[in-house]
């Protein structure tokens, strides 16, 4: 059984089984070309494992049976079974993979190309390139809509969103936004898109249906510089109540009504508190 759950802005994917004893946390080390195993009850490091160059994004499967991380400057993803902890099999990500987004049907990847302008779609049982889609410069968000109708790309120096067509492999619409875009996050009815904006230090929310901006966030912190408040990661609740916004050099993480969009509270965080996708968790026997 796969449950998620949410803290401070951090996407958690727990596979439960009978026979579990530990949950372990999943974390990129991107300078040091490792993965750092966290045991969640002692808060530990109780192992380091070995990957690709400059892990950034990781995601698990659906099934919570495989880790797929982004191994940006070996220009791969790796896929690494978590029953033994190896890496079985590398997927032709194109150059310098930076994030990506799993299709919920499980089969295909959308991965962010930020020196090429791309985004590549693999299929992960094949291991085929499916479609290379030209897309604004230096992409690196990506999400695909709960349907699996969508996989929306930002490029942070276009200033853009980017539809692409899941069916055709198609750029069909763009949506300009603020300033650096990071990170692109859909509600889980998949009618609305958040956007964050790092320079632009806005979070926009989008109208799937027509693409259009409907609301624009803004945030203030008392005793904080504007400069400082730089909107990069975002996490949904899963009942749609709350959204954690991840501010960067604010030390802070905002929380909002996602009905209202109302910013109910700045919570104090470590410093530089930057996204989500970068760690994930697992029960281990």
């Amino acid at each position: 059984m796969t449950l998620k759950r949410t803290a401070l802005g951090l996407a958690c994917t727990l596979l439960l089984s009978p026979l579990a004893l530990a949950e372990v946390a999943y974390v990129s080390n991107e300078k040091d070309d490792t993965l750092s195993l966290i045991d969640l009850d002692s808060l530990e490091v109780i192992e380091t494992l070995d990957v690709g160059q400059r892990p950034r994004g990781i995601t698990l499967s659906k099934d919570g049976s495989k880790l797929y991380i982004c191994a940006s400057d070996s220009d791969t993803v790796q896929i690494m079974d978590l029953a033994s902890h190896r890496i079985v099999a590398s997927l032709p990500s194109g150059e310098d993979p930076e994030q990506f987004a799993l299709h919920p049907n499980d089969k295909r990847l959308y991965i962010a190309n930020e020196d090429d302008a791309l985004v590549t779609v693999v299929d992960v049982d094949s291991h085929e390139v499916l479609a290379q889609i030209d897309v604004g410069v230096e992409p690196e968000g990506m999400a695909v809509s709960p349907d699996g109708k969508w996989a929306v790309n930002t490029s942070e120096t276009t200033n853009m969103l980017h539809w692409i067509d899941t069916e055709t492999h198609e750029l069909v619409d763009n949506t300009l936004v603020d300033q650096r875009p990071r990170h692109v996050e859909f509600s889980k009815d998949g009618s609305v898109l958040w956007a964050s904006a790092e320079i632009g230090g806005t979070v926009s929310v989008v109208d799937v249906e027509t693409r259009q901006i409907t609301r624009k966030l803004t945030f203030e912190i008392r005793g904080v510089h504007p400069d400082k408040i730089q909107p990069v990661g975002v996490k949904l609740t899963s009942d749609g109540r709350y959204a954690f916004v991840a501010l960067g050099p604010a030390n802070h993480v905002a929380v909002v009504d996602a009905s209202t969009y109302e910013v109910l509270d700045y919570l104090l965080v470590g410093r530089r508190v930057w996204h989500r996708r970068s760690a994930a968790t697992s029960r281990s026997c």
